[in-house]
């Protein structure tokens, strides 16, 4: 018998061929007719995304003419507004330089609160009310807070000492009027009372002087029977109850100010009133 290697390789086999697999396709849909919105919206959309395209480029210049026009429109939209209501009582010149005069005393709080670094808004004129500008951020300190209030009426007074010297140089009684009304203003905003600025420049002195500010606002209230007086004293409750409150050590340490700092806040702030009241008496016309 013959006999078989161990080792001998099997015999190859024959590969079974494989059918090829056909693909198949979905019987392709008829082409759908453009009807007459299709024509409406194509041309629609192209001007949708030219439109887009061109707002996407300008953004640039948008935006930042937004940011300053914005306020820019708040500030003289309110002081035309002012202009106005005022002319309609006292006539057009002297409206018009009542407003600026008003304007030239927030000038002096936007421009120390530039300088002590604070973040403030555009000024907002209201009429009867003055004007008003919100600070973003809190003062560090009663120091800082009572340097941004006295400087509206600082420069107030020089607003009103600018009056002065127009009259002198023209002789237009007007000026002399704007004078006084400028003088009488700015002395009534150092009234020691928040949210006036008096209320803000006796911080770095004491806050209790607050109280003695409602005494003589209350007095001048129930003798003149003036709402915007009342709307005054009304604003400033929460911060007068504040001095009856318990406070942290974060809320006292805002009040420390240095004996050097408040004799110099207290010899201006007691000037300032000094030279008001002669103003006052030097430009007061006696009226029949």
């Amino acid at each position: 018998m013959d006999s078989v290697p161990e080792n001998q390789p099997p015999e190859p086999t024959a590969d079974i061929p494989v059918p090829p697999v056909l693909a198949t396709s979905a019987p392709a849909k008829p082409a759908r007719k453009k009807t007459w919105l299709d024509k409406i919206l194509a041309p629609l959309g192209a001007l949708g995304a030219m439109l887009a395209k061109f707002f996407a480029q300008i953004k640039l210049f948008i935006i930042p003419i937004l940011k300053f026009g914005l306020p820019v429109l708040k500030t003289g939209g309110t002081m035309l507004l002012s202009m106005w209501v005022y002319a309609m009582l006292y006539g057009w010149w002297f409206g018009v330089g009542f407003v600026i005069l008003i304007f030239i005393h927030e000038c002096g709080h936007l421009i120390a609160a530039k300088i002590f670094g604070l973040k403030v808004s555009a000024p907002m004129f209201i009429p009867f009310m003055g004007a008003v500008i919100l600070l973003k951020e809190s003062p560090r300190n009663a120091w800082v807070e009572a340097w941004i209030g006295i400087a509206g009426p600082i420069f107030g007074a020089l607003g009103a000492l600018g009056c002065v010297l127009i009259y002198q140089a023209t002789g237009n009684p007007m000026y002399q009027a704007l004078a006084y009304t400028g003088f009488f203003l700015n002395l009534f905003n150092l009234a020691p009372i928040s949210p006036l600025d008096g209320g803000r420049v006796v911080t770095a002195l004491s806050p209790w002087l607050w109280v003695a500010g409602y005494v003589i606002m209350g007095i001048f209230a129930i003798n003149h029977l003036s709402i915007i007086l009342i709307v005054i004293m009304v604003l400033g409750l929460p911060r007068l109850f504040s001095l009856f409150r318990a406070k942290t050590d974060a809320q006292r340490r805002y009040f420390e100010v240095s004996l050097s700092q408040r004799f110099y806040i207290a010899t201006v702030y007691f000037g300032l009133i000094a030279l008001l009241i002669v103003g006052m008496e030097q430009t007061y016309v006696q009226t029949h």
